[in-house]
């Protein structure tokens, strides 16, 4: 069943996290079995023509759907988070977002050099999260084959940024 049919799920939280921003809040389809299911499987056939061997996933949503999609295809999974979180050594980028600026950290050893990497975050808005997770991704030898996301905010053109990869997104508002 395509999570299109879990739209209903995608509540729209107005002014959060500031005033003006309408923010897409996907936690009732995480709560939704089928729902979370449609998402997961979804991911899967959206990306199934990228060349891909970890998912990197964006804090904190994108944790969820990087583990699911890396176990479901039997690949491996890394993590972007936000800074003072990564234990071991790390490599740290600052980037501006749709309300403000923000930074995340990877581990060096993340990804080993030349490795093929699918970006993977719940939401695509203005592609600066997304954007500096690539580049994180580059920065420490990793290859960037594909972006994937639940949902993307399109009136945001967050795409655009992101033209070095195949970019698939189940819902598209």
């Amino acid at each position: 069943m395509p999570v299109q049919q879990f739209t209903h799920l995608v509540r729209n939280v107005p002014d959060f996290p500031k005033p003006g921003i309408q923010f897409k809040d996907i936690t009732p389809l995480l709560q939704h079995g089928p729902g979370l299911r449609a998402a997961i499987d979804d991911m899967v056939a959206a990306t199934a023509d990228i060349d891909w061997q970890v998912a990197v996933g964006i804090e904190s949503r994108g944790f969820l759907f990087a583990s699911a999609l890396a176990y479901a295809t039997g690949r491996g999974v890394s993590l972007v988070r936000k800074p003072g979180k990564l234990p071991a050594e790390k490599v740290r980028l600052e980037y501006a977002l749709e309300y403000g600026s923000d930074a995340i950290e990877i581990h060096a050893d993340a990804v080993t050099p030349g490795q093929r990497v699918l970006i993977v975050d719940d939401v695509l808005a203005t592609g600066g999260t997304a954007r500096a997770a690539a580049d994180l991704v580059k920065r420490i030898g990793g290859s960037v084959t594909g972006y994937v996301f639940l949902a993307e905010l399109g009136f945001l053109n967050g795409r655009s940024k992101l033209t070095d990869a195949a970019v698939r997104s189940l819902l598209v508002w």
